[in-house]
């Protein structure tokens, strides 16, 4: 009389087989949800210069910032966004920053352009030179 013996390959093929079925399985039961978003164009002719109405304001790493290149303390942004906001049928801003500037300021500027009622606002993502 022969001995019965468990044959192992069999066993694991089952196995893999399985475990492949509940990870298919499992992947199918996440929703992917996305949340519909506007992105801006690039412009496609990157020589043209900014408006002329537009005013850069640029945050240094010394806790000053720059109104167009003009070095002001922080307390002056306040008077001056809405002196241009009176000047300027449209008035833009674009904040940027130094290459060590702080995060804080900078939030503390944007904070100053939405108090003023400022609705265009743009953040620069390149580093520039103080004051530059």
């Amino acid at each position: 009389m022969k001995k019965a013996r468990i044959e192992i390959i069999p066993l694991i093929d089952v196995v893999f087989f399985l475990l492949a079925t509940f990870v298919l399985f499992t992947l199918s039961l996440n929703k992917i949800q996305a949340v519909p978003l506007n992105l801006p164009v690039a412009n496609p002719n990157p020589s043209s210069k900014p408006d002329e109405d537009s005013v850069t304001l640029q945050v240094s790493d010394q806790g000053t910032c720059y109104w167009n290149k003009e070095l002001i303390t922080i307390q002056e942004i306040r008077p001056r966004l809405n002196q241009y906001k009176t000047q300027v049928p449209t008035p833009r801003v674009l904040i940027a920053g130094d290459d060590k500037a702080r995060f804080g300021t900078a939030v503390l500027a944007l904070d100053e352009v939405r108090k003023a009622g400022i609705e265009q606002v743009s953040v620069e993502t390149v580093v520039r030179g103080t004051g530059k």
